[in-house]
C-alpha cells in the first residue's frame, strides 16, 4: 500500500481551511497532519511534523507566506511547498519559487487540479497554474522587451541589478553592498526607470537574459 502524503494546510481564512481539509480528507492518498492559520503557526507545526507537502497561503497574519517559506525550508528540509493563493500576480510567483516553492496555484483552481498538483510537488515536480505559468514565460521569451536606453547605468546600479537576480531583498543588498537601505531603494527606482521595467521580476528577468548574474571580476 502507497504511503499518503502527510499535509500541512497553512490558511488564515478558516472557512477556506476547512473546505480544503475537507477535500484532503476523501483522498485515500492523502493524510492531514497540521493546520495553521498563520505563518508563525505553520513554521512551527512543520518542524513538528515535518509534512511531506505544506499547503501555503501568501497572505497571512504576523508572517506571510513568502516570509514563511525560508523558514519552513529550514525547519523541515524534506518537505516541499504548494503555494495556494487568490494573486496572480508573475512578480510573487517569481519571488516565491525563488524563495523555494515548487508549486504555485489559484483558489479559484478546480479540486483536480489541487490534488494533481499536491501529488506532483510531493514527487518533486514543479506545479504552476498554466494560466500563471504563461504570465512569467512572457517576461522570458520576450527580452527585445527589456533593453538599455541612451541612459546607461551606473557601476553601483549594475551590482545593484546583479543582486536583485540573484533573489536579494533590498536590505540584503544594502549589506552586500554597506549602503543605506534607502540608498538601494534609489538604485533600484532609477534602474527600473532607465530601463524602463514595470517591476523586480523583470528587471531580474533582464539581468539573467543579459547574463549580469555573474560577479564582477
Amino acid at each position: 500500500m502507497m504511503k499518503a502524503i502527510r499535509i500541512l494546510v497553512a490558511e488564515d481564512e478558516s472557512v477556506v481551511r476547512d473546505g480544503v481539509v475537507a477535500i484532503l480528507s476523501f483522498q485515500s492518498d492523502m493524510k492531514v497532519v497540521g493546520e495553521a492559520e498563520d505563518g508563525e503557526r505553520a513554521v512551527e507545526i512543520a518542524r513538528q511534523t515535518k509534512p511531506d507537502v505544506v499547503l501555503l497561503d501568501m497572505r497571512m497574519p504576523k508572517m506571510n507566506g513568502l516570509e514563511a517559506i525560508p523558514k519552513l525550508k529550514e525547519v523541515s528540509p524534506n518537505s516541499r511547498i504548494l503555494v495556494l493563493t487568490s494573486f496572480a500576480e508573475s512578480d510573487l510567483v517569481y519571488q516565491t519559487i525563488r524563495a523555494g516553492a515548487l508549486g504555485f496555484l489559484l483558489k479559484d483552481a478546480r479540486r483536480d487540479q489541487l490534488l494533481q498538483s499536491i501529488r506532483d510537488v510531493a514527487n518533486g515536480q514543479a506545479s504552476i497554474q498554466p494560466t500563471i505559468a504563461m504570465k512569467v514565460i512572457h517576461e522570458i521569451e520576450h527580452p527585445a522587451e527589456l533593453m538599455y536606453t541612451a541612459d546607461p547605468l551606473t557601476p553601483r546600479e549594475h551590482e545593484t541589478l546583479r543582486l536583485i537576480a540573484r533573489g536579494l531583498s533590498n536590505q540584503e543588498i544594502a549589506a552586500t553592498m554597506v549602503v543605506h537601505e534607502r540608498t538601494v531603494a534609489k538604485y533600484v527606482s532609477s534602474i527600473l526607470e532607465k530601463l524602463h521595467l514595470a517591476n523586480r521580476t523583470q528587471a531580474a528577468l533582464y539581468a539573467i537574459n543579459k547574463g549580469l548574474t555573474e560577479p564582477q571580476k
